[in-house]
């Protein structure tokens, strides 16, 4: 990991990074000593056995999906390089390069049917990142750095690691701590796609742009305002709306960028 990374990671996913792996060691310690102390035990050992049976058949599964969406990616999207959009090609390698990944990852271009959207993902090991041609269309250049900055730092701050992210995985039955920690990791995505779009303004309204979603209008949004709503937002039904999501509110990440900008 890059030492521009390390920096660009929040303090809060620092935290939340910590606790997942100290309960995810902690957990698989007691799964073992489960294991161990029942795999002989002639009543446990038949249900024992049965879960690790559904275990390997997940495994299994998740890795088979994998490759049939692989499959799926090559055949019907579209992959970007030197010569198809050599644009957005080359936005995805000189962010890979400035935040320290070998490789660029294998960048897909897909039809959503107007739908805005951008994600990372490890495919049998290989690193991927995926867009939509409807947050493409309707966002400018630097806006659009912004979106593959954000995918490229998933990749780059090892949140789709497959070996950390299993020993994490036990962690995730704390109540609302493995949310948390997505959350936390979406803002290091939104520094990280910040940092390599050189223009905060446009980071903050490609942010906004998942709420607002009309090209026609891009230029006009006022994210002050969109920030403001944040007051409206309920403090008791917002709190619980919010431990239960994976990312945060929009009005929420828009204020984050923000505040880079005033310090």
């Amino acid at each position: 990991m890059s030492q521009t990374v390390a920096t660009l990671r929040t303090q809060k996913e620092k935290t939340y990074q910590a606790l997942m792996i100290g309960f995810g060691i902690l957990l698989w310690i007691a799964i073992a000593a489960a294991v161990a102390a029942y795999w002989s035990d002639p009543k446990m050992a038949p249900t024992l056995r049965i879960y690790i049976g559904y275990a390997v058949a997940i495994t299994l599964f998740y890795w088979i999906a994998a490759a049939v969406y692989r499959a799926s990616a090559f055949g019907n999207m579209i992959l970007l390089g030197p010569q198809q959009f050599p644009e957005l090609h080359q936005m995805v390698v000189a962010g890979s390069q400035e935040i320290g990944l070998s490789e660029p990852p294998k960048t897909f271009l897909y039809n959503s049917n107007g739908v805005f959207n951008a994600f990372a993902r490890r495919l049998l090991g290989g690193r991927y990142v995926f867009l939509t041609s409807a947050l493409v269309e309707a966002n400018s250049d630097a806006q659009v750095r912004f979106v593959i900055g954000h995918e490229l730092g998933h990749h780059a701050a090892g949140h789709l690691n497959p070996w950390l992210n299993t020993l994490k995985l036990p962690a995730h039955i704390v109540p609302f701590l493995g949310k948390a920690y997505s959350r936390s990791r979406e803002y290091t995505c939104d520094n990280i796609g910040a940092y390599l779009s050189k223009d905060f303004e446009a980071s903050r309204s490609s942010l906004q742009m998942l709420g607002c979603g009309c090209r026609r209008l891009n230029q006009a949004m006022s994210c002050e305002s969109f920030v403001a709503q944040e007051a409206m937002v309920p403090p008791v039904f917002g709190f619980l709306n919010e431990i239960c999501r994976t990312h945060p509110r929009l009005t929420r990440r828009v204020a984050a960028i923000k505040e880079q900008i005033d310090n």
